[in-house]
C-alpha cells in the first residue's frame, strides 16, 4: 500500500507546446509496471485547452468544477459541467478545455502503452474553439 499525502507531489503549469492558456496539472495517480493507470487534476483558466491529441488506450475526463468544452475530430463542441464524465476512445482525435468565460477542473485518467500515454497534435485554433 502506498498514500500519497496532499502536498506531497508539485503542480505543475501546463506546457505551452501542449495547451493554449494557463493550466495548472495536479498529478494523482502513476502507478508502478505493470499497472498502466496515469491520472491527474487538471485546472483550465477561462479559455485554456489543450492541444488535439489522442491517447492510445482512450481517457476518462470526470469533470470536478466549473464548466468546460469537449470536442472530438469532425464532432461538435460539446458543454461540460461537474458530475459530467466523457469516454475518448482509444486513438480518438479531441481537445478539452475551460469555456470562454469560466474556469473549469477534471480529472483525467489514461492508461501507458508501451511508456505512452498521449500522441499531441496541433493546438485548436480560436476559429475551431469559438466558431462564429
Amino acid at each position: 500500500m502506498e498514500i500519497r499525502r496532499i502536498g506531497s507531489q508539485s503542480s505543475s503549469r501546463g506546457p505551452a507546446e501542449w495547451f493554449t492558456g494557463t493550466v495548472r496539472v495536479d498529478p494523482l495517480v502513476a502507478t508502478p509496471d505493470p499497472a498502466r493507470v496515469v491520472a491527474a487534476a487538471v485546472t483550465f483558466e477561462p479559455g485554456a485547452r489543450t492541444a488535439w491529441h489522442t491517447h492510445p488506450l482512450g481517457q476518462t475526463l470526470i469533470v470536478t468544477a466549473g464548466c468546460g468544452r469537449v470536442q472530438r475530430w469532425d464532432g461538435p463542441i460539446e458543454e461540460i459541467r461537474p458530475g459530467d464524465v466523457v469516454w475518448f476512445a482509444p486513438g480518438e482525435k479531441h481537445w478539452h478545455g475551460a469555456a470562454p468565460t469560466t474556469a473549469m477542473t477534471h480529472i483525467a485518467v489514461q492508461e501507458r502503452l508501451d511508456g505512452k500515454t498521449v500522441e499531441w497534435m496541433e493546438p485548436v485554433s480560436d476559429a475551431q474553439y469559438s466558431p462564429a
